[in-house]
């Protein structure tokens, strides 16, 4: 029996997107991330005593900003050179030939394949054949495992490759392949990388995406870590995933509908975000809350967007012991079909009403109506104009969606005001 890790996408000192924004966001912890991840992976290899690691691509994010981050890796390698572990790396799309223009010796247990052909590394003890090849170019789009060699006689074989595989969502779709074809080779275990989401694509053999070892933003949610993989005598393989991330992305979808106000919210969110630190072992979280429901508190939530913020950060901060941060708050809340929106048959109040009505049905008002955003548009910040926090203007169903939630709550706002002058 033997074992090994299969790890992929470091992204070493890759930049947290978008922390500098946010007050009171745990800038240093996320800076250092990555780096505390691969210190991370170290050590599980250290006590699980296993035979190599193997890095399936993008150990780094480009080119280093100096020589640091390669001083960094060179001796957490030489740590794992002082054990006995020898390491196999093949270069991804973000470490490809020329993307790094700076370079620092390997220790001598260090084996990164070559970008022109496959290659083959084999082990006496155990019997292992490795294949592999380097990302020559940032954007390879040819299958690489096409020309991988032969399964060696008498070994266990494994290939490692920087693949979309099949293709997958936000991940370019660079040295694709298909599970059939990786199974016809005839190798004992594919060991993948560039995907950034732990998936066994089959089983036998395993053909396996470790995912990314520290979540890098808000869609990179949950545990993000390597495999050990446990060959036992008979051949038989044994895959425990194993976290390694120091900081986590996740997502809290609070139905707030018992709600009366903006304060009970808070509350309910309090509670949900304090059985979350527990259930991710104590590890400090990037959290994305999600408010849904039809509640009487969408009105206070929409008064003063940037008060109710700041309020659930500090409800976070508080249920966390400062080991749970808002990252962003979406609300998609609603108000409640009776409360207060009934409007008389006549009148301006009447009109207006008509005019959400027809906007929900007029393709002509809504063309109109998208026209008039055009200018707004023009006015935003580059992040929210593409990209997945991109404000999608011209799409009717986004727009349907916001006049659905900003009609009771302008209709609601009038009448009140309309009761006061009255009074």
């Amino acid at each position: 029996m033997f074992k090994f890790i299969h790890a992929a996408d470091l992204h070493l000192d890759s930049p947290l997107r978008r922390l500098d924004l946010y007050e009171g966001a745990p800038v240093r912890e996320f800076r250092e991330a990555t780096r505390r991840a691969l210190e991370n992976l170290v050590e599980l290899a250290i006590s699980e005593e296993v035979a190599f690691v193997l890095i399936a691509g993008d150990l780094f994010d480009g080119d280093w900003k100096d020589y640091n981050t390669g001083l960094f890796l060179v001796a957490q390698l030489n740590r794992l050179r002082d054990a006995g572990i020898q390491v196999f790396i093949v270069a991804g799309n973000h470490d490809a030939a020329g993307n790094i223009t700076r370079s620092l010796r390997f220790p001598e247990t260090v084996q990164v394949f070559p970008a022109g052909e496959p290659a083959t590394f084999r082990l006496e003890s155990p019997a292992v054949a490795i294949h592999g090849q380097s990302f020559a170019t940032p954007a390879v789009k040819e299958d690489l495992s096409a020309r991988y060699p032969p399964p060696l006689a008498g070994a266990f074989n494994i290939g490692i490759l920087h693949t979309c595989a099949g293709g997958r969502e936000g991940h370019a779709p660079y040295a694709p392949c298909t599970v059939a074809d990786l199974r016809a080779k005839g190798y004992d275990y594919w060991a993948l990388g560039h995907v950034h989401q732990y998936e066994v694509l089959c089983e036998a053999p395993p053909i396996v995406f470790p995912g990314n070892t520290q979540g890098r933003h808000a869609r990179e949610t949950g545990p993000k870590g390597c495999v050990l993989v446990s060959v036992q005598d008979d051949g038989t393989v044994r895959l425990t995933f194993s976290p390694l991330d120091v900081v986590r992305w996740v997502t809290a979808e609070v139905d707030v509908s018992s709600a009366s106000d903006g304060y009970e919210v808070v509350d309910g969110i309090r509670d949900h975000l304090a059985q979350l630190l527990p259930e991710h072992g104590g590890i400090p979280l990037a959290t994305r809350v999600h408010l849904v429901g039809e509640t009487p508190a969408h009105a206070d939530l929409f008064s003063d967007l940037d008060r109710w913020t700041n309020e659930i950060r500090a409800a976070a901060t508080d249920a966390g012991g400062g080991r749970i941060w808002v990252e962003k708050l979406r609300i998609d809340t609603r108000m409640p079909v009776a409360a207060g929106t009934s409007v008389q048959r006549d009148g301006a109040m009447a009109e207006l009403v008509c005019l959400f009505d027809e906007l929900g049905t007029d393709e002509t008002l809504h063309a109109a109506l998208i026209s008039e955003l055009d200018d707004l548009m023009r006015r935003l910040p580059p992040e929210l104009k593409g990209g997945a926090e991109a404000i999608p203007f011209s799409d009717p169903a986004w727009l349907q969606e916001i006049l659905t939630q900003v009609r009771p709550l302008l209709v609601r706002r009038l009448l009140r005001r309309a009761q006061t002058d009255a009074d």
